[in-house]
């Protein structure tokens, strides 16, 4: 009876916030969890459950594959704004269920954050596991990259469900063998594409084997420490791939999987493995060709994570990152454009973002190609500008506000092509600031 109570406090409560045009983000899970931490044991749930788990990457991934399963048809629940600890997730099943707890739904598909999926699905039957990648991120709240890892690690141990994962990222491909007796595990990988290098570029992790100790080697680095790597000793990384990725072509969006072409809307060797874990995923429900293609050619986020906007006319590009390689996937997109453009970097520490911006000297700001100016912004304005001096950048060329409306303006004094990178707290208000811009002047 509790539990139906809670279930019926929350109904009105979600009523209320709806009626106040409010969504409550994770509000409800946080009351109904703080007044029974066993309530995820009171939903009935009789379709699959698919988790995307990641540093970066989760949200996109999470939600094109809900995409490409309401492209077939199906019914899907899923936290596709983001809120992706316990209660985010909670929240979004007590919007969705009857008093008894019952889900009706075809799919369900959530995207988790790191260190919250052994709580989650304690009590939660998980079908479908997509693990992308692990890095470096908030380390004043998430600690360091390989705690992370041992703690999925030991929630696989007795995992039998499906298990995607990354075998380009050696933190990732080692989870395959965390439980021997699970044989529904599914590598999938990317051939090199055309800014691939052979000497890593930015900073990364897992540069040694997990098995043996002995240092590993890339053919080639995508990104990080994101490429095909082998250990000399044992062979680490030599697993049979699921599904692979070739003829990657950022200029034209394309790549193909299984002699199939696919059209994106994004531009990034990051955004291709996101893709490649989508394909893996619902291959494993088996979704048709037809409909993968046209799900991935039609899935846009528009949440300022790689949103495309013209703000009065000027092609604008905007970007989520909140962490080093988030940093460094978008200066690779920025470099690879051979246009001349300029760059708003809005940097926070409230925290949300973790109060720690060390990160930040991580970062290869080196060979910025054609930015004739870039203004920063926001808490640690001051900070990122000094961190972009030092990398060589011409001082009377970067431009700090604290005041973010002001940062717009200027930005927005020319009619250079613009990037903009904002992190975690920093995204949405800088979206809206530039948003405001355009509704001003037109």
């Amino acid at each position: 009876m509790k539990n139906f109570f809670i279930l019926l406090a929350m109904k009105i409560l979600h009523l209320g916030l709806k009626l106040a045009h409010k969504n409550g983000g994770n509000f409800l899970g946080k009351i109904a969890y703080d007044w029974n931490p066993n309530i995820f044991q009171y939903f009935k749930i009789d379709c699959p459950i698919i988790a995307v788990t990641a540093t970066n990457g989760k949200t996109m991934t999470n939600n094109a594959i809900g995409h490409v399963f309401k492209t077939s048809g199906k019914k899907v629940i899923s936290n596709t704004e983001g809120n992706n600890m316990e209660t985010g997730i909670l929240s979004t099943l007590l919007k969705h269920c009857s008093l008894t707890g019952k889900i009706k739904a075809d799919y369900l598909v959530f995207e988790v954050d790191e260190g919250y999926v052994p709580v989650v699905f304690k009590d939660l039957k998980l079908d479908t596991f997509v693990i992308l990648d692990f890095f470096r991120d908030q380390l004043d709240r998430n600690g360091e990259v390989e705690a992370l890892i041992l703690r999925i690690q030991d929630f696989l141990k007795t995992y039998t469900g499906n298990l995607v994962l990354n075998n380009d990222d050696p933190n990732v491909a080692r989870l395959g063998q965390a439980n021997p007796s699970n044989h529904n595990v599914y590598y999938f990988s990317a051939e090199k594409y055309a800014h691939a290098t052979t000497q890593m570029k930015e900073a990364g992790e897992g540069k040694f084997c997990p098995f043996c100790n002995t240092r590993l080697t890339y053919d080639y680095y995508q990104y990080s420490h994101i490429g095909k790597f082998k250990c000399p000793n044992c062979n680490y990384g030599d697993n049979e791939i699921y599904q692979f990725a070739t003829d990657i072509d950022l200029k034209n969006r394309t790549f193909t999987i299984d002699n199939v072409s696919y059209q994106t809307k994004f531009n990034s060797i990051y955004n291709i493995y996101n893709f490649v874990a989508v394909i893996t995923c619902c291959k494993l429900y088996q979704i048709d060709t037809k409909t993968l293609q046209k799900a991935v050619s039609t899935f846009v986020l528009n949440n300022g994570r790689l949103e495309e906007l013209k703000i009065n006319g000027i092609p604008t590009i905007i970007n989520l990152a909140k962490n080093p390689t988030g940093c460094n996937v978008s200066l690779r997109i920025l470099n690879e454009d051979d246009s001349q453009k300029e760059l708003l970097f809005v940097l926070n520490d409230n925290l949300a973002d973790g109060r720690d911006v060390s990160w930040i000297w991580d970062i290869n700001f080196d060979d910025l190609n054609h930015i004739s100016r870039i203004v920063t912004a926001g808490t640690r304005a001051y900070d990122i500008a000094i961190r972009i001096k030092t990398a060589g950048y011409e001082i009377a060329k970067i431009e700090p506000y604290l005041d973010l409306h002001e940062a717009v303006k200027s930005f927005y004094s020319t009619d250079v092509k613009k990037y903009v990178i904002a992190n975690y707290t920093a995204l949405q208000p800088t979206r809206n600031e530039i948003l405001k811009l355009k509704k001003e002047n037109s």
